[in-house]
């Protein structure tokens, strides 16, 4: 059995920002693999399905982005899942827009998400990197990462996705 985690923020407010990119690309392997549909448990949503043979639970994290471990942890401890049974698909700032990169452990580059899950789980979790691109300008950050992807973006944000 596998936990897949889509990062990202809650409530409508936030369904369209660059930080909910892993709450998208979950809802996008629900939709594609027929999953069950979402309910409520381990403070967050899940479904449920099969990839290849192997049970795979998607959890969103309703614990706001800072707090995600919390999710995580209860959802692990719950399946009796080990650290390498979960993958975390999340925004990274530091590929360009539409550019994935798959990687285990290492650091969480500032982001609050990985930070709570490391320090939940331990840091050797699969980490599917979504590239949302940088603004250029370090104070510029913030902002960015929660602000509605532009419709032009919307595409390239699709085809990721999938």
């Amino acid at each position: 059995m596998l936990l897949f985690v889509g990062l990202g923020n809650p409530g409508a407010k936030y369904a369209r920002n660059r930080h909910n990119i892993g709450f998208m690309a979950v809802d996008e392997i629900a939709r594609r693999h027929r999953f069950s549909p979402w309910r409520r448990r381990f403070q967050g949503e899940t479904s449920e399905g099969t990839l290849d043979s192997e049970r795979v639970i998607l959890l969103k994290p309703a614990t706001y982005m800072n707090e995600s471990g919390r999710a995580v942890q209860e959802a692990a401890s719950f399946f009796k899942l080990g650290v390498g049974d979960v993958t975390v698909f999340q925004d990274e700032l530091e590929l360009p827009p539409g550019k994935l990169r798959v990687k285990v452990g290492g650091g969480i580059a500032g982001h609050n998400g990985l930070r709570s899950i490391s320090a939940h789980l331990g840091n050797d979790y699969r980490r599917v990197r979504l590239g949302i691109g940088h603004p250029g300008v370090k104070e510029l950050v913030h902002g960015h990462v929660l602000s509605d992807f532009a419709k032009s973006d919307m595409p390239w944000v699709e085809a990721l996705c999938e």
